[in-house]
C-alpha cells in the first residue's frame, strides 16, 4: 500500500513489488493477495467512514457524493469489461471506449473555515458491470433473462444498493440517528433511487429544465371527487418556468466554489411532487442562476448554464442544500487523482477477483493518504517540510494537493535513507559566478518534487 503512494513507475503488481524492493523474492503471495481475495477493501473503507463521522459535530449530517467512472482497458476477455460511453466525448459526437465501470462514494470532510474547500475522501468503491448480452441467435429465454438482469444491474439500481449499504453500516456503528445526505448528478436523479432511499437519508441531484413537477392537490380538487384519491395537483411547474417567473424572488447566498467565494442567486419552490418519485415523496426545487465569469480581465462577461436541483426533503434549508451540492465536485477531483497519480486500474490482472480488488486497493490507499493528511495537517493545512519552488511561493493555496502529499510521504520515507536531514540548500540563494557552473542531476529534488503521470 505504501508502494502505491510513493512509486515513480506504473502501478502494476510487478511495479509495486520492485518499489518495495522485493523483486528478488518469491512474488506468488503478492498475486494471491488479489486473486484469492485476501484483501478486504470494506475494512479499510470502514476505518475512513468511522474517522470521518467522529470528526463531525454530534447533530451534523454525514455528507457524501456518489458518481460513476469508466476505466479504460485493452483486453477483450477481462471480466466486467464492455463498451461504455466516453464521458470525454465532444458534445457533437458520442464516442465509446472499452473498459470497466465503477461506482464510488466519497465522504466530504468539512472545511476549517467558510472561504476554503472541504475534502472528498473515498468511502466505497464498487465494480458495477452490466448484464452480459447474449448472442444474436440465442433462444428467447436467454433474452428474457438478459432483460431482467439489465434492470437489476442498472447503474441506478447498483447505486441505490450502495447507498443502502452505507446507511446500514452507519446504523451498525451506532449512528442510526445521524442523517445521511447524498448528492449526485442527473444520472442518479430518477425514480429508482428516490423510491428506494432508506430511512434518515436525503438525496439531492440535478433535474431536467423541462421536468413536470406538480403541486400537491388542493382541497377543492380533492373534495367531492369519487374513486381513487387524487395524489397530484393539476398545476404543473417546470424548473425553467420558475427561473423565468418574476413573481418568485431571487435570493442570495455566499458559497465557496472554484477557488473563491461567489454570490449565488437562487429560487426555491416546495413542496412539489414528481411522478417518477411517487406521490408519497414531496420534493424541494432549487433553481440556481447562471454564474457570470470572464476569460480575461478585459473580456466580455460570459455566463454558465443554470442549475436545477431537487431534494427529497422539502424541509431542508435551501442554502445548506446548495452548499452541499457544490461540494459534490470534489469527487471529480478524486477520479482525476486516482487515474492520473495513483494508477487506478493499471494492474494487469485477469481473474474476476483481481479486476475487482486491484482498483479498490488503489482507492483505499488514496483514501488513507487523504485521511492521514486531514488528521495531521487539517483539511486546509499544507505540509511545510518541503518548501515550494520559487515560482509558487506567492500562490495562495486553499489546501495541499494530492501530489504534494505524495511527495511529502516520499520525503518522510526516503530522506534519511539518502542522507538528507534537511533541505536548506533548496532555499539558499545560489552564488553568482561569471562562469556558469556545471550542474548535475539532484537525486533528492528529483524524488521529492516529482510530478509523475500515468
Amino acid at each position: 500500500m505504501l508502494s502505491h503512494l510513493v512509486s515513480l513507475s506504473r502501478r502494476t503488481v510487478s511495479g509495486l513489488i520492485t518499489t518495495s524492493g522485493c523483486q528478488w523474492n518469491d512474488w506468488s503471495a503478492d498475486y494471491r493477495l488479489l486473486s484469492k481475495e485476501r484483501f478486504n477493501p470494506e475494512s479499510v473503507f470502514g476505518v475512513v467512514r468511522r474517522e470521518l463521522i467522529d470528526a463531525l459535530p454530534k447533530n451534523s449530517p454525514l455528507l457524501v457524493a456518489i458518481d460513476d467512472t469508466t476505466s479504460r482497458k485493452k483486453g477483450r476477455k477481462i471480466p466486467g469489461t464492455a463498451w461504455r460511453r466516453d464521458s470525454m466525448s465532444p458534445p457533437f459526437h458520442t464516442n465509446f471506449i472499452w473498459g470497466q465501470r465503477f461506482i464510488q462514494i466519497s465522504g466530504i470532510f468539512p472545511p476549517e473555515k467558510e472561504d476554503a474547500p472541504g475534502r472528498a475522501i473515498p468511502m466505497d468503491l464498487h465494480h458495477a458491470p452490466g448484464a452480459k448480452r447474449p448472442p444474436k441467435k440465442a433462444p428467447p429465454e436467454s433474452w428474457a433473462e438478459y432483460g431482467l438482469a439489465s434492470k437489476q444491474q442498472s447503474l441506478s439500481r447498483q447505486g441505490v444498493e450502495r447507498i443502502q449499504k452505507l446507511r446500514a453500516d452507519m446504523n451498525s456503528d451506532g449512528e442510526s440517528e445521524r442523517s445521511l445526505w447524498v448528492v449526485g448528478d442527473g444520472s442518479y436523479t430518477n425514480g429508482t433511487v428516490l423510491k428506494n432511499l432508506p430511512e434518515k437519508t436525503v438525496f439531492t441531484g440535478r433535474i431536467r429544465s423541462d421536468a413536470k413537477l406538480h403541486l400537491p392537490p388542493t382541497e377543492e380538487e380533492v373534495s367531492g371527487k369519487l374513486g381513487r384519491r387524487l395524489k397530484y395537483g393539476k398545476t404543473i411547474i417546470r424548473p425553467e418556468e420558475v427561473r423565468q417567473d418574476s413573481t418568485v424572488e431571487w435570493q442570495k447566498i455566499p458559497v465557496y466554489a472554484a477557488g473563491k467565494v461567489h454570490e449565488f442567486r437562487y429560487k426555491t419552490v416546495g413542496p412539489l411532487l414528481w411522478r417518477k418519485s411517487g406521490g408519497d415523496r414531496p420534493l424541494r426545487l432549487v433553481v440556481i442562476a447562471p454564474l457570470g465569469y470572464r476569460l480575461t480581465r478585459h473580456s466580455k462577461l460570459l455566463y454558465r448554464r443554470p442549475a436545477y436541483l431537487i431534494c427529497s426533503d422539502p424541509d431542508i434549508n435551501a442554502a445548506d442544500l446548495i452548499k452541499a451540492y457544490v461540494n459534490r465536485w470534489d469527487i471529480e477531483v478524486n477520479f482525476r487523482d486516482e487515474k492520473g497519480l495513483l494508477g487506478f486500474n493499471e494492474a494487469q490482472v485477469r481473474t474476476e477477483a483481481g479486476t475487482r480488488l486491484a482498483p479498490a486497493l488503489a482507492v483505499s490507499c488514496y483514501a488513507l493518504l487523504l485521511l492521514a493528511a486531514s488528521r495531521v495537517f487539517g483539511t486546509n493545512g499544507i505540509p511545510s517540510a518541503l518548501p515550494p519552488p520559487k515560482w509558487r511561493k506567492n500562490i495562495r493555496r486553499s489546501r495541499a494537493s494530492t501530489n504534494e502529499l505524495m511527495n511529502h510521504l516520499r520525503f518522510e520515507l526516503w530522506a534519511t535513507a539518502i542522507g538528507k536531514s534537511n533541505f536548506s540548500h533548496f532555499v539558499t540563494p545560489p552564488r553568482t559566478h561569471t562562469k556558469p557552473e556545471k550542474y548535475l542531476p539532484n537525486l533528492p529534488s528529483a524524488l521529492f518534487y516529482a510530478h509523475p503521470s500515468a
